[in-house]
């Protein structure tokens, strides 16, 4: 069953196009991973699906209502963790999570059962009644999202919900996300991190220039667009030595700041002319196996976006 359909949508702003003709179904159950350089339209497709914002063209229901028509109501079902925390520091971390259910209209009996459940969920149990500025950033993060649980949403819209995090506040967060869709929850997720949607999606949309360019499993996208290995060397002479070898001994390669991936369906000769030991001294290498990483530098380029 799909949860949300986004059918031809197209946005711009004035004469900037920021969507060209997206499809989206997000599936009962999944995780579905949407992936783009800076500007590339993850926000504004989230805000689309949410009502949020109007498309020039195109169709969009969640939860089974027309979002052009009736996204108040579709937004009930729904729980936004956003960029920002967004809580409120006048009020305890109980408090926070009472004060944004009334906006559901969920009675404060419900809510008041609800909440200790979520505020475990969150390992923030022993907290309940401290102020926001007493927690961590990664507190804040699964505060955060125990709050976008609160309103037991079929759907979870996640903006970006690790960035800014350490590791152990990272997978602490991934933990929990997994848990939600081993519960039946259907999570639509935009990260920058790559690890983070190759450990978590389901499925995952690569979107670039306003368009989804691929679409897939995380297994099946590095199937089908890298070579299953990579030899990344580093150190002085690395450009001079790819330049005069790595053309023979790889599929392909790539240089970018001082560091050379090279690319190779079996990398053995490769490994062989490296380890002969007769080039330039400094030289390091490693090997190691094709990741969703390198397949979004592949099909959306090494440049840095602003």
């Amino acid at each position: 069953m799909s949860l949300l359909s986004l059918k031809g949508v197209h946005k711009s702003y004035g004469s900037h196009i920021v969507l060209q003709g997206i499809d989206i179904e997000l599936k009962a159950g999944e995780c579905f991973g949407l992936l783009g350089p800076n500007g590339a339209g993850k926000t504004t497709t989230l805000r689309l699906a949410l009502g949020l914002t109007h498309p020039q063209a195109g169709s969009i229901h969640l939860m089974g209502h027309d979002v052009l028509t009736h996204a108040r109501l579709a937004r009930q079902q729904v729980g936004v963790v956003a960029q920002t925390d967004n809580l409120d520091p006048d009020f305890t971390l109980r408090e926070n999570l009472l004060v944004y259910g009334r906006y559901f209209d969920i009675s404060r009996q419900i809510l008041e059962a609800r909440i200790p459940g979520l505020l475990d969920f969150a390992g923030l149990s022993a907290r309940a009644d401290e102020r926001i500025q007493s927690l961590s950033g990664g507190m804040k993060r699964r505060l955060t999202l125990a709050r976008a649980l609160i309103n037991d949403p079929q759907i979870v819209f996640l903006d970006e919900p690790t960035t800014g995090l350490d590791p152990q506040a990272r997978h602490l967060i991934w933990d929990r996300l997994r848990q939600l869709t081993q519960n039946g929850k259907s999570l639509l997720l935009t990260t920058h991190f790559m690890e983070e949607a190759e450990r978590l999606c389901d499925r995952i949309a690569i979107i670039d220039q306003g368009k989804i360019i691929t679409e897939g499993s995380p297994q099946q996208l590095i199937r089908d667009h890298i070579e299953p290995q990579v030899v990344e060397l580093y150190g002085e002479g690395a450009a001079a030595w790819a330049h005069a070898k790595a053309a023979r001994l790889c599929e392909r390669f790539e240089l970018t700041g001082g560091t050379v991936f090279c690319y190779a369906n079996d990398a053995k000769a490769l490994l062989c002319e490296l380890n002969r030991g007769d080039f330039t001294p400094g030289l390091r290498f490693l090997l190691r196996p094709a990741s969703l990483e390198d397949v979004f530098l592949k099909l959306t380029g090494r440049d840095l976006r602003d």
